[in-house]
């Protein structure tokens, strides 16, 4: 009989782990809101999923459900994962710092760095076309480098997010890299084997790709802050009774 510790369903058991996180983490929101907004980026996240073949087997290339990813280069795996990292990665300092919402008044969306307001949100896939399209870098490198401006580009347009956006960065960092650990003690060895390491640095620290803690920071910098953004909503500190 298939055991879970087989290292086909490490991908699959992996993902389960974030959802379980997830979770516990929308439990723990006590603001509607921020449950709402935990649940609707997590579900636009989930799409990003879908761009799984971009980095199979250049990157990496996991074993999946139906061996989906190596038959198909799509898998079920990558959208339970992208579903578990935006929802995270968006409510994580809201829960911490206890902050909740106010919409920006309509008069406040003409002041100057809101002018920007659309080049900055389409400045990450933008940026990641460009080069996609004029590198020869592996995609990785591509995500990391055109999140990392968009959220320069979004930090810019919003000052008022910065805070949220450099705490939720390290926040979602070592959550991230907590959750890398039980991957590589439930699958010892699986990193090696599935992540192409001779096409990136190859660096591994305790374990883990340098690559996979640089999307953490860099998806915990720009992701953070898309909710507000998109919705012209403002932090404020949440009263308590």
């Amino acid at each position: 009989m298939n055991s879970i510790h087989e290292p086909q369903f490490a991908w699959f058991f992996w993902s389960l782990i974030l959802i379980l996180i997830w979770v516990v983490i929308y439990i723990l929101l006590k603001n509607k809101e921020s449950k709402r907004e935990m649940l609707i980026v997590s579900l636009l996240t989930a799409l990003t999923g879908l761009a799984e073949p971009l980095f199979i087997p250049g990157y990496w290339s996991p074993p999946s459900l139906f061996d989906l990813a190596h038959r198909t280069g799509f898998d079920i795996e990558s959208v339970i994962f992208s579903f578990g990292t935006g929802g995270i990665a968006v409510v994580i300092y809201e829960l911490i710092f206890k902050k909740s919402h106010e919409k920006i008044l309509a008069f406040r969306r003409n002041e100057h760095h809101h002018r920007l307001h659309i080049f900055a949100l389409l400045s990450t896939p933008l940026m990641f076309l460009v080069l996609f399209f004029t590198t020869d870098w592996n995609i990785i490198y591509s995500v990391i480098v055109s999140m990392t401006l968009g959220g320069l580009f979004a930090w810019y347009c919003r000052p008022d997010l910065k805070k949220k956006m450099f705490a939720s960065a390290f926040i979602f960092f070592w959550i991230y890299f907590i959750y890398f650990i039980t991957l590589i003690a439930l699958y010892p060895g699986y990193v090696e084997q599935v992540w192409n390491l001779k096409a990136i640095s190859g660096i591994l620290i305790l374990g883990i790709p340098l690559e996979e803690l640089l999307f953490a920071l860099s998806f915990g910098f720009l992701w953070s802050s898309i909710y507000e953004h998109i919705t012209w909503r403002k932090l404020t500190r949440k009263l308590t009774h």
